[in-house]
């Protein structure tokens, strides 16, 4: 589904993201057997659009698009193409605000109030750490609808209406339970922290100093240059339109669009300490323990076992993400200073479980002798 001028120009793009002393013609056979790889797994699963970025050894090797970003005025997808990326906007969030930490302007173990006092105490403190890594209690979506918001929320307070007077799952630090709305919490504290709103704060600490011009909130009224349109599949198996959700209720957890060529970036970012120091990033990529010291499958951000664990040697890390007209995947191998971002515009938990192993794929292309 690619468009033909999309493939041939692959190989340019792997030379100028890499620069002469790796432009070798292994590099150019590689690019070429990414590119078949990727352009053979849109067609054979049916996928609309789908944007990749590869990152080795901290630096973006390859960005390429494939397939349709608006199916029905066949508009080609790029490295461009503009994506709600759902959960990975967690990741984002996360390094916003251990870059914070790192500033010393916020305490992980301060209870949050001390920076977001709109959010009512509860019988436990809660943290910024047991927001960062699922352990605050605080409840997720109670169930699919909960999760197709329509309303236009214009900021983090008034997002936070949506459960903020609900009791707590559980008490904080004694176990992990994924929950986006902890997210949305976290997001608040780290307007108090710094002291600015979070649209505002995002683009100081993370998309201007990682290279990120396409990246930005999620605004359903706003005209977005090379957005691409959602899909998702009927029950008889048809490729139909997404419904219709306006993500302002989550702009922490899973309100962020993105564009490969910028999510190559932020891990190349990642990976050079432009946006927080290697000590940092290493933390935030380590499973979280809780209370009584027993390791979870999430980090401070990032997720660290369940359904990734060792490939090649390697410890992954990443974070997957799907929501209405969207699925996503950041994988990482940090010791090699390795990443994927896998974007595409066809909504499906099962497609971002597909995606790490099509990771996986590439891995094995880029790592082959």
């Amino acid at each position: 589904m690619a468009s033909r001028a999309a493939t041939s120009c692959v190989l340019a793009i792997l030379l100028l993201a890499v620069g002469p002393p790796v432009a070798t013609p292994k590099a150019s056979q590689q690019a070429q057997a990414i590119n078949g790889l990727l352009t053979s797994y849109v067609s054979d699963h049916h996928i609309p659009a789908l944007s990749v970025a590869v990152v080795d050894r901290g630096r973006v090797i390859l960005t390429q698009g494939y397939g349709l970003a608006d199916v029905e005025n066949s508009v080609p997808a790029t490295a461009d193409t503009v994506y709600r990326i759902a959960s990975i906007s967690k990741s984002i969030t996360a390094t916003a605000a251990m870059k914070l930490v790192e500033g010393g302007k916020l305490d992980l173990d301060a209870p949050i109030q001390t920076y977001c006092p709109d959010f009512p105490k509860k019988p436990w403190p809660i943290t910024a750490r047991e927001l960062l890594s699922h352990q605050s209690g605080i409840r997720d979506y109670r169930n699919d609808e909960e999760s197709i918001n329509t309303r236009h929320y214009t900021s983090i307070k008034e997002a936070l209406t949506q459960f903020a007077s609900d009791p707590l799952d559980f008490e904080p630090g004694t176990r992990m339970q994924y929950t986006s709305y902890g997210y949305i919490v976290l997001g608040c504290v780290i307007e108090g922290a710094s002291g600015t709103n979070y649209d505002r704060y995002m683009h100081q600490a993370i998309f201007d100093p990682a290279e990120m011009p396409a990246t930005r909130l999620d605004d359903v009224f706003a005209i977005i240059p090379h957005r691409a349109r959602g899909y998702g599949v009927s029950s008889t198996g048809e490729l139909q339109n997404s419904v219709f959700v306006d993500v302002s209720n989550k702009p922490p957890g899973s309100g962020i669009n993105s564009s490969a060529r910028d999510m190559g970036n932020f891990v190349a970012a990642l990976y050079s300490a432009r946006l927080v120091s290697n000590t940092v990033r290493d933390q935030m990529l380590r499973p979280a323990t809780t209370r009584d010291k027993k390791p979870t499958i999430y980090g401070l951000g990032f997720f660290r076992g369940g359904p990734i664990g060792m490939y090649r040697g390697l410890h992954e890390a990443g974070h997957g993400g799907d929501q209405q007209g969207a699925s996503s995947v950041l994988y990482l191998l940090p010791e090699r200073q390795f990443g994927v971002v896998i974007l595409s515009n066809l909504e499906g938990q099962q497609n971002s479980q597909h995606f790490i192993e099509l990771s996986r794929k590439i891995v094995d292309l880029v790592f082959s002798p």
